[in-house]
C-alpha cells in the first residue's frame, strides 16, 4: 500500500516505532484509522504526540481514497470459505465460514457451539480443494473447553494425522477479560511466523459477564468488549482469516432481559459480528442452526448432527 514506514513519520524514532508495533500498529493504515486516546492507551505515548502521528499517517496513507464497487468486488474474490463438515450448514452460510469476518455462534449449553469450533480447527488444515485453507489455528480458551481428544476423533474423521492436527492448533487459556484481550493482540505476533487462518474465542463474553456485574459496570464492559471485537476484526482483515467466537444466551426471560435466546453482549456484539448463528438442540442428537444476521444472505435454518467423527449432515 505504501513505501513509507512508521519510522519515517515525524516524531517517531526507533523506540516509539517499536512501541507502536508492539501495540499492533504495524503499518500506516492501522495508525491512520485509530484515535489519539486509543493510541495513547495502547502504546503508552501522550495524546498530543499520538494525534500528530495519526495526522501524519493519514496524510501518507492517503486515507481519503474511495474505491469503486468493482474494486471492492475484486477484493472479495480473495475471501476464503471454510467447510464445517455439513453441506447443509455450509449452504446456509453461502458456501462455508468466511474469512475477513467474525462469525458468532450462540446458544444454550450443549447446543453444539464448541463442537463446531473444534471441527473448524481441524477442517482449516485440509487442502483448499477439500474445503480447507491449509492453515494453522489460534484458540483463546476462556472456559477450559478445548479437548485434544476431540480433535483426535475429528482428525481421524477427515483423514488427517491427529498429532499433526494438534501441532497446528495453538491454544492459550485466558484467565480473565484483560488476559483475553492481551491474547487477541498476541495472536497477531504469532501469525507473523505461521499461516494462521482461524482464530477462535470460546467463549467471547464469559469473563466480561462475570467481572462486570450490575448496570453500573455495563458501560465499561461494553467499551472493553467493543475494543476486543475490533482487535479480532483487525486480525481477520490483516491475515485474511476467519474469526469464530462462541457466545452464551440469557439464562431466563425476565422484565429486564426479555428473550431467553438473546445472546450476551447487546448491540456491541450484534453490530460487530458479521454472521450470527443461533444453535439449538433437536431430537435424536440433531442440532438446528439458524442464521439470524448476515450482510448478504437470507435468514434460514440448517439441520446437522454431532457424531463421534465430527459435524455431519
Amino acid at each position: 500500500m505504501d513505501e513509507t514506514s512508521i519510522e519515517d513519520l515525524p516524531g517517531v524514532g526507533p523506540t516509539t516505532a517499536q512501541k507502536l508495533r508492539d501495540a499492533g500498529y504495524k503499518d500506516l493504515m492501522s495508525l491512520a484509522v485509530t484515535s489519539p486516546s486509543e493510541l495513547s492507551n495502547a502504546a503508552d505515548i501522550g495524546e498530543a504526540a499520538g494525534a500528530k502521528i495519526i495526522a501524519a499517517a493519514k496524510k501518507e496513507a492517503d486515507i481519503g481514497n474511495f474505491q469503486t464497487g468493482l474494486e471492492v468486488m475484486e477484493e472479495r474474490q480473495l475471501v476464503g470459505k471454510l467447510t464445517s463438515g455439513s453441506e447443509a450448514l455450509d449452504s446456509l452460510l453461502g458456501g462455508g465460514f468466511e474469512t475477513k469476518a467474525i462469525t458468532e455462534l450462540f446458544g444454550e449449553y450443549g447446543s453444539g457451539k464448541t463442537q463446531i469450533v473444534h471441527q473448524l480447527a481441524v477442517n482449516v488444515q485440509l487442502p483448499v480443494e477439500d474445503g480447507g485453507m491449509e492453515g494453522h489455528v489460534i484458540m483463546v480458551d476462556t472456559e477450559n473447553t478445548f479437548r485434544p481428544e476431540r480433535i483426535v476423533q475429528m482428525a481421524n474423521g477427515v483423514g488427517i494425522d491427529p498429532e499433526e492436527a494438534l501441532s497446528k492448533i495453538h491454544v492459550a487459556r485466558a484467565f480473565n477479560s484483560h488476559h483475553q484481550m492481551l491474547l487477541a493482540d498476541k495472536a497477531r505476533e504469532v501469525a507473523e511466523g505461521i499461516p494462521v487462518k482461524l482464530l477462535i474465542v470460546d467463549s467471547l463474553t464469559a469473563h466480561f459477564r462475570a467481572e462486570y456485574l450490575g448496570r453500573g459496570a455495563l458501560a465499561e464492559r461494553q467499551q472493553k468488549l467493543n475494543k476486543h471485537l475490533h482487535s479480532l476484526q483487525r486480525f481477520s482483515d490483516l491475515n485474511n482469516a476467519l474469526v469464530a467466537v462462541t457466545n452464551q444466551v440469557q439464562s431466563k426471560p425476565d422484565m429486564f432481559f426479555g428473550d431467553p435466546t438473546k445472546p450476551i453482549g447487546g448491540h456491541i456484539v450484534g453490530h460487530t459480528a458479521t454472521f450470527r448463528i443461533y444453535l439449538r438442540k433437536s431430537k435424536g442428537g440433531k442440532r438446528i442452526a439458524r442464521l439470524i444476521d448476515s450482510p448478504n444472505l437470507p435468514e434460514g435454518e440448517a439441520v446437522f448432527t454431532v457424531m463421534e467423527e465430527g459435524i455431519r449432515d
